[in-house]
Order: C-alpha cells, then sequence, then structure tokens
C-alpha cells in the first residue's frame, strides 16, 4: 500500500460521520497548529480521498488559504504551506506591532472589569503552559492573551487583520525555538502589560508592548538562517 503524504498524514477530520467535512477549517486548522512543515507539499487527491470528497472542493479550499497566505501556488507544480523569507516573516511581526499598538490605546479607553478578568485569565494560562513546557499550549496562550488585549477596542477590522498577520507566521513556529530564559522574560513583559491594562495607563501599555516585540525579534532572529523554515532570498 501506497504510504501517505506527510501533509496527508497529519490531517484531523472534525466533523463527525455523515457530516459534510469543514474543509477550509480543518486544513487551516493543521497548518496553524504547526502539524505541516513550512514548504510541505499539498497532493490535492490525497486530502480528497482524506475527507471523502472530490477535488473540486478542495481545490477551493485551498484558494481560500491562498488568499489568507497560508498556502502557495506554483503553476504545474501544485500547491504547498506557505514557505516565508526571514525578512517577509519579520515585516509581519512589524504588522503585528503597529495593528496592536493602535488597538491598546483604544482598549485602555474602553475596557471594563469583564476584560480584566479576560486579560488575567489569558495570562494565567500562559503561566501554566510555561510550567508545564507545552509549547503548542504555550502559542495558544499567548494568542488568546494578546487578543484579550486588543478586543476591548472595539476595532474588529482591525483585530481581523492582526489575527489574518499572526496567522501567517505560525507554520514556521517561532515560539518553539525560544530558549526558557527567553520566553520567562516574554512572560514578565507580559505581567508588566496586564498591570497597565488594568490601570488604564495607555501609554505605559504601548511602552511595554514595544519592549516585548524588541525581545520577539531578537529572539526570532536567532534562526533566521534555517532552511526548513524561511526561503532562502537568494
Amino acid at each position: 500500500m501506497r504510504r501517505r503524504s506527510a501533509f496527508a498524514s497529519r490531517l484531523l477530520r472534525t466533523g463527525g460521520v455523515g457530516e459534510t467535512p469543514a474543509l477550509v477549517g480543518d486544513l487551516r486548522r493543521s497548518i496553524l497548529t504547526g502539524d505541516q512543515q513550512p514548504g510541505t507539499p499539498i497532493p490535492i487527491d490525497e486530502v480528497a480521498a482524506f475527507f471523502e470528497v472530490s477535488p473540486i472542493p478542495v481545490r477551493e479550499a485551498l484558494r481560500t488559504l491562498l488568499a489568507e497566505g497560508l498556502v502557495e501556488h506554483r503553476p504545474h507544480v501544485g500547491y504547498s504551506v506557505a514557505k516565508l523569507t526571514f525578512s517577509e516573516f519579520k515585516e509581519l511581526y512589524d504588522v503585528r506591532q503597529a495593528l496592536e499598538s493602535a488597538a491598546l490605546r483604544a482598549a485602555a479607553a474602553l475596557a471594563g472589569p469583564v476584560h480584566d478578568t479576560q486579560v488575567r485569565a489569558a495570562h494565567a494560562q500562559l503561566g501554566e503552559a510555561i510550567e508545564r513546557g507545552d509549547e503548542r499550549a504555550y502559542d495558544a496562550a499567548a494568542r488568546r492573551f494578546h487578543l484579550a488585549l486588543i478586543v476591548p477596542s472595539g476595532m474588529q477590522r482591525l483585530v481581523t487583520m492582526y489575527e489574518s498577520a499572526w496567522n501567517i507566521t505560525e507554520p514556521a513556529r517561532p515560539m518553539s525555538h525560544v530558549p526558557d530564559d527567553d520566553r520567562a522574560a516574554m512572560h514578565a513583559d507580559h505581567e508588566r502589560m496586564v498591570a497597565a491594562f488594568i490601570a488604564r495607563d495607555a501609554d505605559t501599555l504601548v511602552a511595554e508592548a514595544d519592549l516585548h516585540y524588541a525581545r520577539l525579534r531578537t529572539a526570532i532572529s536567532r534562526f533566521a538562517d534555517d532552511p526548513e523554515r524561511f526561503v532562502d532570498p537568494a
């Protein structure tokens, strides 16, 4: 029996028996969880067989993910998980920082007690993930934390753009390469951001976020030359 490809072998189907498969959601989830390494080919026929559908809806789903920046397509070659240059990857962190800074100022003015509770809970989940050494839980909790800080802004279009920029960097699994000491320092950044958020101190909140992004850039620069994660710009 022919072995399934690396991409198809890591797929999961969330729907039950007899349900129409959630192709876009399941394919997106597989990529965002880091199960699919950047550059991994996506064989349409195997994906279709896994979900028990024809290749047509698979192509439609992949076109949606292409628009989201999660996959790429080369004529006469096919689809693959998107693989960025390090410069493109770093640029997306710049985008995230700019969007987050704008949203944090608005959030500090509009947030209420329920948002404080959500931010504290997300920060606690981050700490628990660090204690367990659970990288996947840490990635998920980090996203929840940053979103908890900016959602009170009410700037839904900005939040959507922010999530999109975050998603495109996820296949490279950046936080999986961050040493424990750096991760602890980032968690301390988060703690100061929580305090500034609860105090509704927008200037301090943005300043702490900027410090956090500077630390992130230093951390990710250490694996800028990793050929498994980034395209050689040459």
